[in-house]
């Protein structure tokens, strides 16, 4: 019997709803929903979409935690021919203004207990039209939107609009990131990338209907956003819950739910290990954890082995201008345990010079990535996508220079030797030291700022904050830590606020943030 190949990202819903229409696909609040209330959920929400005019290449924000309807809002975006975006529902009233504007998002969908952050961010702001809830919507909303609410929205079967025709190439996503600027970057994404990554990740994580996920990732997060999309695409379920937050909650859904795959970054692994220790805790049920984002200390994989005795540990690499890079095959992780593996199936890596030749082994280069997953631009900014996608070896070829430097050793396995943009990676996410900068240097008498990232064996880096101040005013660290939290995600807000006299600065003129670095030592 032919067999239809995925070639759109709303397709594997379709097709897992018709071979298990009955079986669970998320599991959320104790609560079960199969895929035909998902396929069916999602439909109406595309259907009402398109009737009040999205039109295919629309872009619509999803302001969310991780719930039941944001599975619902990416597939009914997807199918309706709109762009989603996942914003991380910590984000704060001026950079998810930024992030709209940015984008020019015509709908959002949120939640009531998000709207103080998004009523403030929607103000004179054009592109946005609608905003549809779930959940009560308690505040006064004077914006001049209009609201309406997504559980009637899903409910209601009102197919007579025409949904567009979408191929490949078309854009499915804006995944935004921090850059080096300050501001957010949207990387995009198009169906064509995102099912072939996808199709990438479950073949070498070696998944299959009979897996169940446990996402206690943000959506917002590309790695989170792919347990989703992996979960559909297989056919298997998502036990979905907010953040890893509450530990003993989440360790209570693994017993009740049995999931068999855990993705997880070093800092939760890290608490993970601390609770082993005192505890014994232990999970059988998990036959794969998966770590990206910070590099998983060797340290870490005896006492992972130990809490997790029946399950293979991925190491991988990626960043989101290409989802994933590289991984390691379990098998080889107390044989290669300092390296990150090989490229991702379909997929080429090159480690370059500065002048773009080809390094030796085990020579330290510049990675370059090849394949269908790599990003077709970043939103809006030509000129910073051209920074990034270079030229490749078939004419026409665009490969992605991920900025990273690398070495490879005689067998091609990869190992990484660090970032070379000022971009530090803390908890799983990316932090721009400008953004914090800009923070910090609006409270009265802050003088300068430096932000960098130190190395942290949990977090991967530790945001640290320099400052000095107009007449060496005395600032008191709780101080500047408060204003942090008002203005920033969590994961931003610096771990440590270290006041100088005098910033070094080198012959440019410019702060010297190699000799700060060298200053951490003596702190």
């Amino acid at each position: 019997m032919f067999c239809k190949p995925q070639r759109l990202l709303g397709e594997a819903l379709e097709f897992s709803a018709r071979k298990h229409p009955d079986k669970t696909v998320v599991i959320y609040r104790g609560k079960t929903y199969n895929y035909q209330s998902l396929e069916k959920s999602a439909g109406n929400l595309a259907f009402y979409l398109v009737k009040e005019g999205i039109k295919k290449g629309d872009r619509v924000a999803i302001f969310l935690n991780n719930c039941w309807q944001s599975a619902v809002s990416v597939y009914g975006i997807t199918l309706a021919g709109g762009v989603f975006l996942v914003i991380n529902p910590n984000t704060k009233a001026e950079k998810l203004n930024y992030i709209l504007k940015d984008c020019s998002a015509k709908m959002v969908i949120s939640e009531s207990q998000l709207l103080g952050e998004l009523s403030v961010a929607l103000n004179e702001l054009e592109s946005v039209e609608q905003v549809i809830i779930t959940g009560e919507i308690h505040a006064e909303l004077n914006n001049g939107k209009a609201y309406n609410n997504f559980e009637q929205i899903i409910q209601t079967n009102d197919h007579e609009a025409n949904l567009p025709r979408i191929i490949p190439n078309d854009l499915a996503a804006l995944i935004y990131t921090s850059g080096s600027t300050g501001f957010p970057k949207g990387v995009m994404m198009t169906h064509q990338a995102m099912v072939f990554t996808s199709w990438s990740l479950v073949e070498y994580l070696r998944l299959t209907e009979a897996d169940r996920i446990m996402l206690v990732l943000p959506l917002a997060f590309d790695y989170g956003l792919y347990q989703l999309i992996m979960a559909v695409t297989i056919g298997g379920t998502l036990i979905v819950d907010n953040s890893f937050s509450f530990p003993p909650e989440v360790f209570k859904q693994v017993e009740m739910y049995k999931p068999t795959v855990f993705p997880g970054v070093p800092s939760i692994y890290a608490l993970m290990i601390s609770m082993h220790k005192k505890t014994g805790i232990t999970f059988e049920s998990i036959k794969k954890i998966t770590n990206t984002a910070a590099v998983l200390p060797g340290e870490f994989i005896v006492d992972l082995k130990n809490i997790f005795p029946n399950s293979l540990i991925f190491k991988m690499y990626g960043l989101t201008e290409c989802k994933r890079v590289c991984y390691l095959e379990p098998e080889l992780i107390d044989v290669k345990t300092s390296s990150v593996g090989k490229a991702i199936p379909g997929t080429e890596v090159l480690l370059l010079s500065a002048d773009g030749n080809p390094v030796l082994p085990n020579e330290p280069g510049i990675l370059y990535v090849r394949g269908p997953h790599v990003m077709s631009g970043y939103w809006n900014n030509e000129e910073l996508s051209k920074q990034m996608l270079k030229p490749g070896p078939v004419p026409g070829e665009r490969m992605l220079c991920a900025q990273d430097l690398f070495k490879m050793d005689e067998e091609g396995f990869l190992y990484f030797l660090g970032r070379s943009d000022d971009i530090i990676k803390t908890m799983g996410e990316k932090v721009s030291p400008v953004e914090v900068e800009n923070v910090i240097y609006k409270i009265e008498g802050v003088k300068e700022v430096a932000v960098l990232g130190a190395a942290d064996p949990v977090l991967g880096e530790s945001v640290i904050a320099f400052v000095t101040t107009h007449n060496n005013e005395l600032f008191n660290e709780k101080e500047i830590r408060k204003v942090c939290s008002s203005k920033l995600e969590p994961f931003m807000v610096p771990h440590k606020i270290i006041l100088v006299e005098e910033m070094p600065k080198n012959s440019n003129g410019k702060i010297d943030k190699a000799e700060l670095k060298k200053r951490l030592l003596v702190h």
